[in-house]
């Protein structure tokens, strides 16, 4: 008898076991998430999903305030991202009104969010 434990055959699969995670997945109200990658590549805030994801890891985009540094973050409509700006100075404060299945032209992708103004930021007086 070998020592060491056995390999499975090549070609067969070991069955899956639901995990907490995997149940959190498939669950129906996570049915409306997409990850924060992906989304910012069709919304267009980068030319590539990779560019996308290094903003994220950056730590550069805050989601409903909570900075995050995960590229798989999940977003869904309602979500306030803060995150900077194409020119560099500042911030970009924006609602994300819809997710995308996959990437579209800019006056497409500019309907899958809507800029919040300062206004509506500041305490209110």
């Amino acid at each position: 008898t070998p020592s060491h434990p056995r390999r499975p055959v090549r070609g067969t699969r070991r069955p899956e076991i639901p995990t907490a995670m995997s149940r959190e997945r498939s669950a129906p109200e996570d049915a409306a998430t997409q990850r924060l990658d992906s989304w910012l590549w069709c919304a267009r805030f980068a030319r590539s999903r990779a560019d996308c994801a290094r903003i994220a890891q950056a730590g550069l985009v805050r989601i409903n305030r909570q900075r995050t540094a995960k590229a798989h973050a999940l977003v869904r409509p309602g979500d306030v991202l803060t995150l900077p700006p194409p020119t560099g100075d500042g911030v970009m404060v924006l609602r994300i009104v819809a997710l995308a299945q996959r990437r579209g032209s800019a006056p497409v992708a500019r309907l899958l969010y809507e800029v919040v103004p300062e206004r509506a930021l500041s305490p209110a007086e």
